[in-house]
């Protein structure tokens, strides 16, 4: 957001604000009906479309929920996958609203690309997938072998990282395209895959002919949190993406789910009253309605059953929950106070 003084109105404590915040994105969203949302070209568990196109995962569902605070409906959504290169441009661009495409919060990326990103939905790292006949039981063991990586990615920036800070003679085979790099790693074009450790088990369950002949590698090289990003200079669907994401967090936390939700509208707690619109002020101060993070729960369901139905218990990835869980357990998973 862009603040000017003008000196003899800022005595008096008049600011202007830019129009950005206007909320233009919020506006062109609700006059078009759908939400735009870049996501991956096919992650299992993240954001993957069934033979008939319909898009679904971790990902997905964040958009799902974004859709039901502004929109009503969690379908209102238009998905347009993404490759790792034109991901960043496509938002910058307008051609989409929101990116949800499992990409790292990084300085570089927040200060130099215009972007802003929302709270971390994923706590990740780099890892890497090998054959399990190969031998190889750790990344130390890589000197000298080929590693498929996609260009364009902090995958990339930490492979050569690694390599360096280990004095391994790893040979970086570059490949685009997330199929042709898996496609690659499969025919034994190279001798390991590296990405993040969700995305090896995603790419094993999802396209390895036998996974138990595929082996992930105990190291994880890298911290990569996980966060949908959107343009800087509209703050008022900054607003709304962060503190979705964040209802959907407290939701966890407060033991509200899908299921429930319309009986925790009764509710006598404060906190719960708050979230769900029943003590109206948050939908006002976002320029929603007071109902909005009750829609995104009960349509799409809280952090904890959006993470186990795409890549937890209830999935074909079976992740355990790790970092992913919540504060009050162990691990990362914190909302603010929606107040």
């Amino acid at each position: 957001m862009k603040i000017c003084y003008a000196a003899p109105l800022a005595a008096m404590g008049v600011i202007f604000v830019s129009s950005a915040f206007a909320g233009e994105t919020l506006d062109k969203i609700r006059g078009r009906e759908v939400l735009a949302c870049g996501v991956s070209q096919g992650v299992a568990g993240f954001s993957q479309p069934d033979s008939k196109g319909y898009f679904t995962g971790l990902d997905v569902d964040v958009c799902r929920a974004i859709s039901a605070a502004i929109l009503g409906a969690a379908d209102k959504v238009k998905y347009t996958p993404l490759s790792a290169a034109a991901r960043f441009t496509a938002l910058q661009s307008g051609e989409v609203d929101i990116l949800s495409r499992n990409s790292a919060w990084t300085l570089t990326r927040e200060a130099s690309l215009g972007l802003l990103f929302g709270p971390v939905d994923y706590y990740d790292g780099q890892g890497f997938m090998v054959t399990k006949k190969s031998g190889i039981k750790s990344a130390k063991q890589l000197s000298g072998a080929s590693v498929c990586v996609q260009p364009g990615t902090t995958t990339e920036l930490n492979l050569a990282d690694y390599a360096r800070a280990n004095n391994l003679q790893i040979k970086p085979v570059v490949i685009e395209n997330r199929d042709e790099l898996e496609d690659a790693f499969f025919s034994g074009r190279c001798d390991a895959l590296t990405t993040d450790a969700s995305g090896l088990a995603g790419t094993r369950s999802a396209k390895a002919s036998n996974p138990d002949d595929y082996v992930i590698l105990p190291e994880v090289i890298s911290k990569e949190p996980m966060a949908p990003s959107v343009r800087k200079g509209d703050d008022q669907f900054y607003d709304v993406m962060r503190w979705t994401v964040e209802a959907l967090i407290e939701a966890e936390e407060r033991g509200i789910t899908s299921a429930n939700a319309d009986e925790m509208l009764k509710s006598q707690d404060p906190a719960i009253k708050r979230l769900l619109g029943v003590t109206p002020g948050n939908g006002k101060a976002l320029g929603l309605d007071e109902q909005w993070a009750y829609r995104a729960i009960k349509q799409v369901g809280n952090y904890g059953e959006i993470f186990e139905r795409n890549v937890g218990s209830k999935s074909t990835l079976k992740l355990a929950r790790g970092l992913n869980d919540l504060w009050t357990v162990g691990g990362l998973m914190y909302a603010a106070p929606a107040r």
